[in-house]
């Protein structure tokens, strides 16, 4: 696929700096700048996740403890 990318003069010296640095294509510097990318946001997706996870067990346990408390107090 091709795809034609709009950047300010900042961002292409970034880029070609970049590129030049690394001594890569500015296609493959703007490709692994894609995949770095997306794979940030899916570990910070998981991360959300996991910590909606944790605070739902948290919520749950305390529930739970609230509730035998009450069983013990006979009630």
């Amino acid at each position: 696929m091709v795809a034609t990318v709009r950047l300010d003069d900042v961002l292409e010296d970034k880029l070609n700096s970049l590129a030049n640095t690394l001594h890569k294509k500015k296609s493959d510097v703007i490709r692994e700048a894609i995949e770095y990318y997306a794979k940030s946001v899916e570990k910070r997706k998981k991360s959300r996740i996991l910590k909606a996870v944790e605070k739902t067990k948290n919520a749950d346990r305390d529930e739970y403890e609230n509730f035998e408390g009450t069983l013990s107090d006979g009630l």
